[in-house]
Parts: structure tokens; C-alpha cells; sequence
């Protein structure tokens, strides 16, 4: 520290006292041997200043050195990008926050024009095409409000970009009379990307999916420019709609070559010497318990395993979790590439595993008669469901069989019949298994959870890779027992955590907003139905809806309705609880092998056992970060079905179908193709001659002249007339009302198949 001060003998008097003023000096001393002025402390001196102040006048006022001069430039550069300075035409640095400036995020939209979204959560600034001109979809600006557009929304100007995010795309490339371009399949940039000729762009043909570089980001001047780096194939080719979503949504394909050797590296058996956690724990031996795992037929990484028993009047209930932790260690390879991915992302036919197939297929998975690594929740609960208490603990298990749904749900149908007999003495504990479901399942209901139906659906494809059919998967109550067995297990995880008060990663599902809200009163009571709770419903008043609306032939609609008044749930290490499910903390505990939150959990349990702490650092950005993954993943995922779902229409086109309204708004209708689970767009020109208005609370669009509406669960005979593959849209015309009474059969807005836990 002497040494530091020694260097700045030789700076004026002035400069020495000023740079000694600075009060974040000592931390600079900690990073730097010879500290510069800190961020913090110039932005403080500009503010005192009052006007803006010219880039030669801050360096002569600190007395900048010549070796001090590229590292000053580049902590201005650095404070520009983050927004806390703006430097003006000619040359002077004007505090952002003087210019009434709104930092935040670029949202593009395929018609041209933008918002861009304040990092302050105030209300967002419509861009028109022009201004979109200067930035590309997710961008980070500066801008300005400039006032309200016809609209009544805040137009807003980019005054500067503070970051470029988009370095490669994924689009197709065309060819305009010698003029070749990409237009990416990122349908918010709707900038063509021009490939630069001599750019060492490889060769392709028009109409392939390429990657581009761009070379030459957008400007109010310039077009963006780019070449070509990496030729996909062609648009139709089996599987390029999945290498397209890798892609547009910046998905990790290919494992680091570091954590790709740890995982061959990683013993696929268990050792003698996995009996002691690294944190120093005996693990118990359960390996003659009974433990089973039940997933779907096409499952291939099980990482949860359940046994029940009667004691008396209690129960004892028994799930083993994959123990992924005692192989994934913080900061190591493994580790860096799951944080990184966050979760398994599940496309038709593909998965793009959290974990190389070594553990997640391999050593971590509780596949049948092997040993295996696990962590147990050990619970007890008493007849009516309530868990009296629990215990966690690692240990070693050997599943003694592996089930699916379907074989599970016969053989509780028949429990003498053939798939019952195949499986001998395992029987006795799916009934177990059965009859602790029943108790917990009455528990729930006392409990007021939210049990909302939905239809799920799976593709069945030909030996091509296309889709043939499209058929619902049927939930029975196989599905239902492993839910409830993970959610009292989640549930004991954030007690656990909770009364330790251990920091961790929950997941929080809150309740309407008070907008939303009102909107769902509003079109309830158009149906002569109410929610009750008044201003601040809870989960039991929800659950009492659903059960009153169920003989309904709109019960469906209504279901989807609500489900969307309330706030997407998210990771947080703040316990808020989960409204859906009526718990006042939740937490991810049963599925670590796919989803990053849950082997921070389990790492958060196994420091709780062994006395310590564990801190990977900021929490709340950790959750963001999981939470933003898995979006990512659900946006992939929701995009290659809508595109399989095109390409399955493609030959359907002139059909005639009936289906039934799901969703209204200003541009049309969006009806469900009954049997056929696929949605399509009736726009509203083809509704009638007549000019149609939206109504949003009541989600109705009425014509004026003819007072002919169209509104949710109204049923359409309509005819399939467009499909456009590279918009995923499937557009349809109306054939006239359907004549059949509406019936509970219906299907129910569908989701894809996956298991979830």
C-alpha cells in the first residue's frame, strides 16, 4: 500500500489530494497496484459538477499519466456501457441520469417495431420501424422518451446502444438478384442480414439454414451485415427444426471437452469409499427397502425412487433421490456446464441433457438391481395425510424394479391379473404406494391446492421423423402417486431448509395481480360464476371454482382463464411460498439429474447435516439465472412443436374441421382443431364483412353492424386455408357455425407430455 501511494508522489497536489479523496480508494488498492479514480467516485464528481464536462478537462483534473491514459479510456468505455455515462457530439460526459435516459432491453417484434423494456420495471417505450433500425432484438440502450403515440403509449428514441448481443444467427438465406441475405429465424429481428461479398462467407444455396457472424451491426445508416460461417442443411431435413431452436434460443449443444473427460472419467459403480460423503457423512444402507421408480416408457434417467409402508396408523413413506451432488462438485467442469444449461430441455424424440450421459443415464441414475448414490427423505405421516415428521440423509439404494405409468395403473386395476404376476412380490407395495395416494390425496384437497385438468398430448412419428398423429396422454392416478410422493418430499426439503434458516434456491408461484384479477371477476360474472376470496383470493378459492365449473362444456376455458391470472413461478431464495399448491415454502428437491435448483438443494441439505454453510454466492442471481433457463427451455421446446405441428398440416390444406374458439384478440380468433389438437388463426377479415371490435374483458370480438360476436369455447366449422412453416402460423377461414351442441368432450387446451416433478 505504501508502494501504491509512492506512485502517485509525482501527480500535482491538487490531483494527489483529489485521487486520495476518492472513497472507494481501498478497494481499488485491493484489484490494482496503481488504482485509477474508482467508477463510483467520478460519477459522483460529475454529478457535483452540474453541466457535462469535457473528456480532456476530467484528465487534466486527475492528472491521467500516459500509462495511465488506454486504462482510464477503457473504465469510461466500461461505465458508457453500463449506462452511467453518456458522452456527448462534441466529446463531453454528461451523466445518464441528468439526460433523462432509460436504460433497458430492446424487444423486437416481427412487424418492424420495438419497446424497449427499463431495467426500472417502469411502463415500456414503443420504438416505430425507424427508430428499430438502429438495434436488433435484445439489445441493451440508452433512450428517451419523446412523447405518446397515437396509441396513448410512450414512444420512446435510442439515443445510444450500450450492448450488442446478437454475434451469431441462425436464419435461411435467400438470393435477390445477386444479392444474397439471411433473414433469421428469430422472427424480433426483422433486419435481413446482408452477406458481405468477399466476406470468406462459406457456400450455400438460397433457401438453406445457415449460421451467420455478424460483421457489421445495424445503425440509423447502415443494414447489418454478416457472412456465413456454418451451412445447416436444408429447411426440410428430419431434425433441422430442433438444430433451429438449439440455435435461435443460444442452447448448449455440445459439452466443454473439460466436463465431457470428468464425466468418463467418473466411476460408473459404487465404491467402497462412496459410503463417506465428501462432506464427511456415513450414508445408511438402504438397499433391501423395496424401493421402486415409475416414469414414463420412454424415460431413461430415473432419479427418484419411492417405498411406503403402514405403522399402524401412520405411515412411513420413503423417497430416494438420485444423489448428483456427490459427483457434481461446486466450481468443477460438471458443474459449470449444468449451471450454464440450468435444466434438460425435452424436444419430440431428442433431450438435451442437463448432465453427459455418463451420469445422467449412467452412475446417477437408479436404474433397476444396481447400487446407487441417493439422498432420502425418510418421512412419517399420520392417517389423514400431515406429515408428523421427517428425516434427510444420504445413502446407498437398490431399486428393485423399474415401472412405467401404464404398467403401474393395470396392475392396480388388476392386481391378480398378468402384468400383477409378472411382478410378484413388488405388488403388495404399489398398493401401499396406492393407498398413502388416496390419504394424501384427500389431504390435498383439505389443504385447498389447485388441481388444475389439462389435456396432455404426445406426437407419435413415422420412420421419416415427421409427425403422424397427434393423441392425448391420459393422466391416470399411476401419474398422480409420484406427484404427490415429490411434493411431500419437496415440501420436507423447504421445511428443512427453512428451520435451519440455510439460504436456498425455492420456488415461488404467487397469486393474480390485482389487473389481472379483475379482469378474471369481470368476465366470471359474465358468466354468472364468482371467485371468491375478494381482494386477495387463495388457492382454496380457486379450487373451489374449478370443482363448481366441471360439469361445464366450457370448463376447460375457464380453467385456462384462471390459470392465467396467476404469476409465472419462479426460482427466488426469498420464501414466499406456492399458491397453486398451497404450501407456505416450496422447494425442488426430486429431480437433480435435470434441473440445476435441485442439486443446489441438495447441497444446501448435506451443509445443514454436516454443520457448515453453503454459499455459491449471490443467490437471488443464481435464481434469476434458473429461472431465465427455463423459460429458454420452454420457448425451444413450444417453437419445434409449433413447427412440427405445420409440417403435420402441410397436406391437410382445404380440409374442413370443427374446433373451438381458445383464444380471442384484436387481429381474430384462434381455434383448436377438435381430435387433431392443432390451433390455427381465423383473422378477423375472414370473420364477416363487417367491422369487428375486441373486447378484452369480456374476450369477444363483435361485429358493428351485424352484432355477431365471437368469444371463448364458441364452437366453428372452419377450413384449413395457409401454412406457413417459417412463421409456425397455420391460418384458417371460416366454413360457419357449427350446428352440434357443445359437449364436455372437447378437448381440453393441450400441453406436451413430460414428466414433472
Amino acid at each position: 500500500m505504501d508502494n501504491t501511494k509512492s506512485k502517485n508522489t509525482h501527480l500535482p497536489k491538487a490531483a494527489q489530494a483529489l485521487r486520495a479523496a476518492d472513497p472507494y480508494l481501498e478497494q481499488e488498492r485491493q484489484r490494482y497496484s496503481n488504482p485509477l479514480p474508482s467508477r463510483g467516485y467520478m460519477l459522483q464528481l460529475l454529478v457535483e459538477r452540474g453541466t457535462p464536462m469535457p473528456v480532456e478537462e476530467l484528465v487534466e483534473l486527475f492528472a491521467i499519466q500516459p500509462d495511465e491514459a488506454d486504462f482510464f479510456q477503457r473504465r469510461l468505455n466500461a461505465m458508457a456501457r453500463e449506462g452511467d455515462i453518456v458522452i456527448n457530439r462534441k466529446g463531453a460526459i454528461c451523466v445518464a441520469d441528468k439526460l433523462d435516459l432509460i436504460k433497458g432491453r430492446v424487444q423486437g417484434h416481427a412487424d418492424g417495431f420495438g419497446f424497449v423494456v427499463p431495467d426500472d420495471g417502469s411502463p415500456d417505450l414503443f420504438l416505430s420501424p425507424k427508430e428499430m433500425y438502429k438495434a436488433l432484438h435484445g439489445d441493451r440502450v440508452m433512450a428517451r422518451e419523446i412523447g405518446i403515440d397515437r396509441r396513448g403509449r410512450r414512444e420512446g428514441k435510442i439515443v445510444e446502444v450500450l450492448e450488442r448481443v446478437n454475434k451469431l444467427l441462425v436464419g435461411r438465406l435467400f438470393d435477390d438478384r445477386g444479392v444474397r441475405f439471411v433473414v433469421a429465424e428469430e422472427k424480433r429481428i426483422s433486419q435481413d442480414i446482408l452477406i458481405e461479398p468477399g466476406s470468406g462467407s462459406l457456400a450455400a444455396e438460397p433457401g438453406q439454414v445457415v449460421m451467420v457472424e455478424l460483421l457489421t451491426q445495424p445503425s440509423h445508416y447502415t443494414q447489418p451485415m454478416g457472412r456465413i460461417v456454418q451451412v445447416l442443411g436444408n429447411y426440410g431435413d428430419p431434425g433441422m427444426e430442433i438444430e433451429i431452436a438449439l440455435r435461435k434460443h443460444d442452447l448448449p449443444r455440445e459439452f466443454p471437452a473439460e466436463a465431457q473427460a470428468q464425466a468418463e472419467r467418473t466411476p460408473q459403480k459404487v465404491r467402497k469409499q462412496d459410503w463417506k460423503t465428501p462432506e464427511g457423512l456415513e450414508r445408511v444402507d438402504v438397499r433391501e427397502l423395496d424401493l421402486v421408480t415409475i416414469d414414463g416408457e420412454t424415460a431413461r434417467d430415473f432419479d427418484d425412487a419411492v417405498y411406503a409402508e403402514r405403522q399402524g396408523r401412520d405411515w412411513r413413506l420413503v423417497v430416494a433421490i438420485a444423489d448428483v451432488s456427490h459427483y457434481v462438485r461446486p466450481g468443477d467442469a460438471l458443474d459449470r456446464s449444468a449451471y450454464e444449461r440450468g435444466t434438460s430441455v425435452y424436444f419430440p424424440r431428442r433431450v438435451i441433457p442437463m448432465l453427459p450421459e455418463a451420469l445422467s443415464n449412467g452412475i446417477c441414475s437408479l436404474n433397476p438391481e444396481v447400487e446407487r448414490l441417493c439422498m432420502v427423505c425418510d418421512m412419517t405421516l399420520g392417517a389423514r395425510g400431515k406429515i408428523k415428521s421427517y428425516r434427510f440423509y444420504p445413502a446407498v439404494m437398490r431399486s428393485k424394479a423399474r415401472f412405467t405409468y401404464n404398467e403401474v395403473w393395470d396392475i392396480l386395476q388388476q392386481p391378480i391379473g398378468p402384468a400383477a404376476q409378472k411382478r410378484g412380490g413388488l405388488v403388495a407395495g404399489l398398493q401401499d404406494l396406492y393407498a398413502l395416494f388416496k390419504v394424501l390425496l384427500r389431504q390435498r384437497e383439505r389443504r385447498g391446492a389447485i388441481d388444475f385438468e389439462t389435456t396432455e398430448t404426445v406426437m407419435e412419428f413415422n420412420d421419416h421423423g415427421k409427425i403422424e398423429r397427434i393423441v392425448p396422454v391420459r393422466r391416470n392416478d399411476a401419474h398422480r402417486l409420484i406427484e404427490e410422493c415429490m411434493l411431500a418430499a419437496n415440501v420436507c426439503a423447504a421445511d428443512y431448509l427453512g428451520q435451519h434458516h440455510h439460504t436456498a434456491l425455492y420456488r415461488i408461484h404467487e397469486g393474480p395481480t390485482e389487473q389481472k384479477l379483475e379482469a378474471l371477476r369481470r368476465f366470471l360474472n359474465e358468466r354468472g360464476l364468482s371467485l371468491g376470496g375478494g381482494d386477495d383470493p387463495e388457492a382454496r378459492d380457486y379450487a373451489e371454482l374449478i370443482t363448481q365449473i366441471k360439469p361445464r362444456p366450457d370448463a376447460a376455458l375457464l380453467q385456462t382463464l384462471m390459470l392465467r391470472s396467476l404469476q409465472q413461478a419462479v426460482y427466488s431464495p426469498e420464501r414466499l411460498g406456492h399458491f397453486g399448491l398451497a404450501y407456505e415454502a416450496y422447494t425442488h428437491f426430486t429431480s437433480p439429474i435435470r434441473r440445476y435448483p435441485d442439486l443446489l438443494v441438495h447441497r444446501s441439505i448435506k451443509a445443514v447435516l454436516a454443520g457448515t454453510r453453503y454459499q455459491p454466492g449471490d443467490w437471488a442471481a443464481i435464481g434469476h439465472h434458473c429461472s431465465a433457463t427455463e423459460r429458454r427451455a420452454d420457448e425451444a421446446t413450444r417453437d419445434v412443436e409449433n413447427w412440427l405441428k405445420c409440417f403435420f398440416m402441410r397436406d391437410k390444406i382445404g380440409e374442413e374441421f370443427d374446433g373451438i374458439i381458445t383464444a380471442t384478440t384484436g387481429f381474430g380468433v384462434f381455434v383448436l382443431l377438435s381430435d387433431l389438437y392443432v390451433e390455427g388463426l381465423v383473422h378477423i377479415s375472414e370473420l364477416g364483412s363487417d367491422y369487428f371490435h375486441f373486447d378484452a374483458p369480456s374476450h369477444t370480438l363483435r361485429g358493428e353492424r351485424s352484432g355477431r360476436s365471437f368469444g371463448l369455447t364458441d364452437r366453428l366449422r372452419v377450413r384449413v386455408a395457409r401454412v406457413d412453416l417459417e412463421t409456425s402460423r397455420i391460418e384458417l377461414t371460416l366454413v360457419e357455425a357449427a350446428t352440434a351442441s357443445p359437449d364436455t368432450s372437447e378437448p381440453k387446451p393441450a400441453r406436451a407430455a413430460r414428466k414433472g416433478k
